[in-house]
C-alpha cells in the first residue's frame, strides 16, 4: 500500500521529480529525480547556489509549474494531473504565497490586497478570520497604511502586506520565495519572525527558498540542493553552520545524502 502524505505527516511532497527545460543538446535538467516532503507545522528553508533548482522545486510543489516527470502532492491531493482551474481553486483555498517581488495589485489599497484571496473565492471573511487579519495588520504595523496603494508604501511595507495576504486565510501551507531579498535587516527579521510564529504557534507549514544563511537559520529544517538534487537535509542550523556548508558545497567537499521525506 502506498504511504500517503497524511500518514507521513507531510503538507506537501514530490516523488522522483524531474524538470527539464529545452530539448536535445540544449536541454537543461533543473531537477533530477527529487523525492522530498514538507512536514506539517514545520518551517523548512530550501537553499542552494543559483541554478541548483530550489525555485523550480518550490514552484512545482506549489502547483505553479508542472514537472517533466514524477508526481507532486499537496496534502493527500495528487496535483500532477489537475486542470488549471482545479489547481487555481486548490491554491486559493489551501496555499499562501510570499514572493520577493511582492506581486501586489497596484490598483488596490493595502487592505484590498490583504483581502484579495477572499474576493477571488467569492466570499467575505468570517468574524474569526477578520479578527485574525486585524491581529496580523497590528503585528505587522500596517494599521495606519491600510488605505494606501502599493506605490505609496515602502518596500518593507509592501512585503508586510504580501505576508498578511498570504496568512489571511490561515492556509495549511505557505511558500515564500526569497521573502527578505528586498528588505532591510530589521524588516527582514520581522518577516522571518512572523513566518516562524505562523509555524510554531498556528501549525502552518512554511517552505522558504533563500540564499541567505541568516534567514535560513530561523527555520526548523534546512534542505540543500545542488545540481537539481537534494544533497543535505539538516535540522535547525546557525548562520555560521549554514554558511560553512554552503562554502564547502561550492568547493566540492560537502557529502551528498539521499532524502525521502
Amino acid at each position: 500500500m502506498e504511504i500517503s502524505s497524511t500518514d507521513l505527516g507531510l503538507a506537501a511532497r514530490v516523488q522522483q521529480l524531474t524538470k527539464t527545460y529545452g530539448t536535445g543538446e540544449s536541454a537543461v535538467r533543473a531537477l533530477d529525480g527529487v523525492s522530498v516532503g514538507i512536514r506539517r507545522g514545520e518551517f523548512t528553508a530550501i537553499m542552494g547556489p543559483s541554478g541548483s533548482g530550489k525555485s523550480t522545486l518550490m514552484h512545482i510543489m506549489a502547483g505553479l509549474d508542472a514537472p517533466t516527470a514524477g508526481r507532486a502532492w499537496i496534502g493527500d491531493t495528487d496535483i500532477t494531473g489537475l486542470s488549471d482551474l482545479e489547481l487555481t481553486i486548490l491554491r486559493r483555498r489551501r496555499v499562501g504565497f510570499v514572493f520577493q517581488a511582492f506581486n501586489l495589485v497596484p490598483t488596490l489599497d493595502a487592505i484590498g490586497n490583504i483581502l484579495l484571496p477572499f474576493d477571488l473565492d467569492g466570499r467575505r471573511p468570517t468574524a474569526l478570520e477578520r479578527s485574525r487579519i486585524d491581529g496580523l495588520v497590528e503585528t505587522l504595523g500596517l494599521t495606519a497604511r491600510l488605505g494606501h496603494r502599493p506605490h505609496q508604501l515602502s518596500g518593507g511595507q509592501q512585503q508586510r502586506v504580501a505576508i498578511a495576504r498570504a496568512l489571511a486565510t490561515a492556509p495549511d501551507l505557505v511558500f515564500a520565495d526569497e521573502p527578505t531579498g528586498n528588505l532591510d535587516s530589521r524588516s527582514g527579521r520581522e518577516v522571518l519572525g512572523l513566518l516562524a510564529t505562523a509555524s510554531r504557534e498556528h501549525g502552518q507549514s512554511i517552505a522558504m527558498v533563500t540564499h541567505d544563511a541568516v534567514a535560513a537559520s530561523h527555520a526548523d529544517r534546512v534542505l540543500f540542493l545542488g545540481d537539481g538534487r537534494i544533497v543535505a537535509d539538516k535540522p535547525r542550523q546557525s548562520p555560521e553552520e549554514i554558511a560553512a556548508y554552503m562554502l564547502a558545497s561550492e568547493l566540492g567537499s560537502a557529502p551528498a545524502v539521499a532524502v525521502a521525506s
